[in-house]
């Protein structure tokens, strides 16, 4: 039995991976999808001190209240700056490290840095809005978008602009590591800095799916037989 902690994205919730808990599930494996605090199902804890820290925190306390060990862990988009931050305390827990069309960050990155500013770079400063709208998202099937878009909620911007802390590059750490892309995904650009940091290392098992970024929803299956493979 293989143990899975599949860490969602921003402006989300564990609900976006109710397919691939079921897959895997069903394959007679133990599976985590932690709610990160202030958006998805814990929307209604959302505040202005929410930050990064408060996300790694998150997955932290699931991971050590549930006393898991030699797990499979998954970032999801910005999710892969919540995994990452964790290493910092659960690293010797893991078996493999997985992004999904995620952030790949080194020490002090942050979202806004790693986009330019793009994604909350505008809302610092004293009086700014302290909440970053959700976006719609584009789906594989539109009855899929029409289930989600509406549950996507806003993202406290210090989960943005907050730096994650790494003492060790991933790269450097003793466990196996693996990239998956989303191929077809409109805004592609946010991610690709992190794929191409990810092709050009033997660090790093490479894999691509050819879908939109929203990956767990739009192809639940190939994303479990994935990481079923990674459990073998």
């Amino acid at each position: 039995m293989a143990r899975y902690v599949l860490v969602h994205g921003a402006w989300g919730g564990s609900y976006g991976f109710r397919h691939v808990r079921r897959a895997l599930h069903a394959e007679g494996h133990e599976v985590l999808t932690p709610s990160l605090t202030g958006i998805g199902e814990r929307s209604h804890l959302t505040g202005p001190l929410v930050d990064l820290s408060t996300h790694v925190l998150d997955v932290v306390n699931a991971v050590r209240y549930e006393d898991l060990r030699d797990i499979v862990l998954l970032g999801f988009s910005y999710g892969g700056m919540v995994v990452s931050g964790a290493l910092e305390q659960i690293g010797d827990r893991v078996r493999e490290l997985v992004l999904l069309d995620a952030f790949l960050p080194d020490d002090g990155d942050s979202v806004a840095s790693m986009t330019g500013g793009a994604l909350g770079g505008t809302t610092d400063g004293i009086g700014a809005p302290w909440l970053v709208p959700a976006s719609p998202r584009e789906y594989d099937d539109p009855d899929v978008g029409a289930w989600s878009n509406p549950r996507r909620t806003g993202q406290p911007v210090r989960t943005l602009t907050e730096p994650v802390r790494l003492r060790t590059p991933l790269e450097e750490r003793p466990f196996g590591r693996t990239y998956i892309r989303a191929t077809q995904d409109p805004n592609g650009a946010t991610f690709e800095a992190s794929a191409a940091r990810a092709r050009a290392s033997d660090a790093w098992r490479y894999h691509e799916i050819a879908t939109t970024h929203m990956v767990p929803e739009n192809r639940p299956a190939e994303l479990a037989s994935l990481l079923l493979a990674l459990a073998t």
